[in-house]
Parts: C-alpha cells; structure tokens; sequence
C-alpha cells in the first residue's frame, strides 16, 4: 500500500508539473525590439472571438484565414475580418495552398473573398498536415505556387508572404526558389536568420477574447 501510496503522489506531482509547463508556455510572450508588434493568426477553429478584448491584451494585428484549395472558404472569415478591424488592428489574409488544385484556380478563390483594402500583404500557407494526398513533382508544384503568387500579386499590389512547414520545404525547395518574405514558425526562439518579417513565437498562446490556446506572433519592423 505504501508503494501505491507513493506512486500515485509522484503521479500528482508529474502533473502538477506539467500544468506548470503548460501554463507557462500559455502566458509567453517574446521580448519586443523597438517597432516590433504581436498579432494573431486565426481561423474557424477558434469559434467566436472578442476582438475589442484581444485588442486590449496587447494585440495590434491579425491574420485571418480565408481560403483554401479553388472553392472552399473559411465561414468565420467575414466576421473575424470585420470584428477584427472595427477593434483598431491591422489585418491580413492567408490561404492554404492545397496539391490538388491549380494555383490559378485557388488565386482566383483568394481574391473574389478578400476584400481589396486589406491592412497586411497576403499569406500563402504550405504544409503537409490538413492537405490532400496528392504529391506532384517538386517542379510541378512549384510552376502552380508561381502562378498563385503572381496572380495575387498583380491584383493586391503587394508581396505575398511565405510559410512553409519544414518538411514541405524539404520535399519541394520552395524557399530557395521563390524569394519572397517568409513567416516563420520558431516557437519561443527568435528565427537567426535575415529573411522573416513575422515569427510564430508560440501556438499554445492564451489571448483575452480567445478561446483556448492561439498562434502567437511578432512582425518585424521590415514588414509589411
């Protein structure tokens, strides 16, 4: 009894630690260079959002997404956009880059719902988790996103940023062939290199006004 006794107390302990851990990383926030900001990125997954209360925590920008793949768009897009501005923050929008539509089809999804005013040069988000199956060849790939990228563009008038998942960027050396401004996922270290204008510091990030952990971000003073 005593040996069970004393499992289950290591067991409270274990996690209670792990809540400290948790907690810990919820209430990060990296340090700020001078002209630097924090924002947001966001989609349907965080359901409804208090944007005025998220603007009086310390957020000045947002990142909305709108799109993906040639037809599908993201339902809380218009009201977080709307909410999101009428609260004082800058916005922006970014679309998931899907494998299994062309980029002429998927640019034309992005700007029929974007509106033209936006704060924030366009997104372009590229990973493997959450896409189709399909896998073209790199150089295929790469002919699609050039389209898609010059498209939007042309329209908005702006340089599109880029984020990639690492593992996408192995298979298809996106960021060696496009030199377009990246956005890079770094969590709670500062990216070292020279190219990204906004860091994902975090995404377990607790926000007043969001529900559950949220991606957590800093713009750098080269953007946008």
């Amino acid at each position: 009894m005593q040996v069970g006794i004393a499992v289950a107390a290591i067991a409270v302990l274990v996690g209670a630690g792990w809540l400290v851990v948790r907690e810990r990383e919820a209430r990060y926030r990296p340090d700020l260079g001078p002209g630097e900001r924090l924002g947001l990125d966001v989609s349907h997954y965080q359901g409804v959002i208090d944007w005025q209360r998220v603007a009086n925590d310390g957020i000045s920008f947002a990142y909305i997404k709108a799109t993906e793949a040639g037809d599908w768009v993201d339902d809380t897009f218009a009201r977080n956009w709307e909410g999101a501005r009428a609260a004082g923050l800058e916005v922006g929008a970014y679309h998931f880059f899907t494998l299994c539509r062309t980029g002429g089809d998927q640019a034309a999804n992005f700007l029929r719902t974007v509106p033209p005013d936006a704060d924030l040069p366009p997104a372009v988000d590229l990973e493997f988790p959450m896409n189709c199956s399909a896998r073209p060849e790199p150089a295929a790939l790469r002919t699609e996103l050039a389209v898609f990228l010059d498209t939007v563009e042309q329209a908005t008038g702006r340089t599109a940023l880029l984020y990639v998942e690492d593992e996408f960027d192995e298979v298809y050396g996106v960021l060696d062939a496009f030199p377009q401004p990246t956005w890079e996922r770094s969590l709670r270290t500062r990216p070292s290199d020279s190219r990204w204008v906004i860091w994902q510091a975090s995404d377990t990030a607790r926000v007043d006004g969001v529900n559950g952990g949220v991606d957590l971000n800093l713009m750098s003073t080269r953007c946008c």
